[in-house]
C-alpha cells in the first residue's frame, strides 16, 4: 500500500547547521527561586539606612579611643575605612544622628559617641522584655486561679497593644488579642493608662477627670463591649521603679463570666495580688514606704 508522503521543502545541497541563539545558560528552579527572594530583599533595603545603621553600631563597639589615635580625624579616618565610605559621607551621617541626639560630639576631644537618644530606645527595649519576663509566671498562677484569659498590653502612642497572652481552659473564650490595638480611651487597658497620666489628665474636662479618679481611687477599670461585643475587661496598672504605668495587666472574658459580683468576691482580689507583685518585681516600692497609688 502506497502510503503518502507528507510534503517536502526542497532541500539545498548543502545542508547548513541550525544557529545556535546564544544567551544566558538557563537557570535551574532553585537557582530562580533563590535569585527572585534575593530580588525581592534587596528591593525593600534601602542602603543609605544601612550605612546608618552600620555607623550606629559601629560607634556602639568602639566607643573607647585607642591612646595612639589622633584626635578628631583619625576616628572619622576609622569609621570611614570601616565602614568602606568617604570621609564626607560618614560626616554627615554622624551630623544627622548628632541632631536627633542619637550620637554625641566631644567637640574638645574630637570623637564621637552614643548618645542619649540611642539610650533611651534600648532601655526601654530592655524594659518591655523585662516586663515580659517578670510577668508571665505570674499571670500563668492568675489564669490557674481565675480560669480566665489573662493579658499584659502596654502603651503605643495613643493605642494599647495587647502584647502577651495566658490563654483560658474555658470552653467559651474570646478569640486571641495578642498583637492587636485599640485606642486608649476605647477599653479598660487604655483607660487605665490615660487615668494615671497626669499630663493628660490636666487637660481634660471635670467629667472625663471624674471617671479617671474612679479608676486610680479603686485601682481597676471595668468595662464591657470596647474589645468587641459581648467581651468585658477587668484591668489594672502595672508601676515600674520610677512610679509610672509601664503596663497594664487585663482579664479578658464573655461579659456574662464578669458580672459585679464576681469582680469584687473574686477577679479583682486575685488581679490586685497578681498586679502588685509584679509592680514590686519592676522596682516600684511606694506601697511599701506608706506612699502607695493604689
Amino acid at each position: 500500500m502506497n502510503i503518502p508522503m507528507a510534503s517536502q521543502k526542497p532541500v539545498s545541497a548543502v545542508q547548513r547547521p541550525k544557529e545556535i541563539k546564544r544567551g544566558r545558560p538557563k537557570k535551574t528552579k532553585s537557582e530562580i527561586s533563590t535569585a527572585a527572594g534575593a530580588a525581592r530583599n534587596n528591593g525593600h533595603e534601602i542602603r543609605s539606612v544601612i550605612h546608618a545603621l552600620d555607623l550606629l553600631e559601629a560607634i556602639c563597639a568602639d566607643e573607647v579611643l585607642d591612646s595612639h589615635d589622633k584626635i578628631g580625624e583619625l576616628r572619622l579616618t576609622r569609621l570611614s575605612r570601616q565602614l568602606g565610605l568617604s570621609k564626607s559621607a560618614v560626616f554627615r551621617l554622624l551630623a544627622t544622628f548628632e541632631r536627633r541626639g542619637y550620637v554625641e560630639h566631644l567637640s574638645d576631644a574630637g570623637i564621637y559617641r552614643i548618645g542619649m537618644n540611642a539610650f533611651e530606645v534600648g532601655r526601654r527595649l530592655l524594659t518591655r522584655m523585662h516586663l515580659l519576663q517578670l510577668s508571665r509566671p505570674i499571670m500563668e498562677e492568675l489564669g490557674r486561679r481565675c480560669n480566665e484569659a489573662v493579658y499584659l498590653a502596654i502603651r503605643r502612642g495613643s493605642e494599647f497593644l495587647f502584647m502577651d497572652l495566658v490563654e483560658s481552659a474555658q470552653q467559651v473564650k474570646i478569640v486571641p488579642l495578642v498583637g492587636k490595638r485599640f485606642p486608649l480611651e476605647r477599653a479598660a487597658p487604655g483607660q487605665v493608662i490615660l487615668a494615671y497620666s497626669e499630663a493628660v489628665v490636666s487637660l481634660e474636662s471635670e467629667s472625663a477627670e471624674g471617671w479617671r479618679a474612679d479608676i486610680r481611687r479603686q485601682g481597676f477599670c471595668h468595662e464591657q463591649g470596647g474589645l468587641g461585643e459581648m467581651v468585658g475587661c477587668l484591668a489594672t496598672p502595672l508601676f515600674d521603679g520610677t512610679g509610672e504605668v509601664g503596663g497594664v495587666l487585663c482579664l479578658v472574658s464573655p461579659a456574662f463570666r464578669l458580672s459585679g459580683v464576681q469582680i469584687e468576691e473574686s477577679f479583682w482580689p486575685l488581679l490586685k495580688e497578681a498586679g502588685e507583685t509584679i509592680s514590686f518585681k519592676l522596682g516600684y516600692m511606694k506601697p511599701y514606704m506608706g506612699g502607695g497609688r493604689l
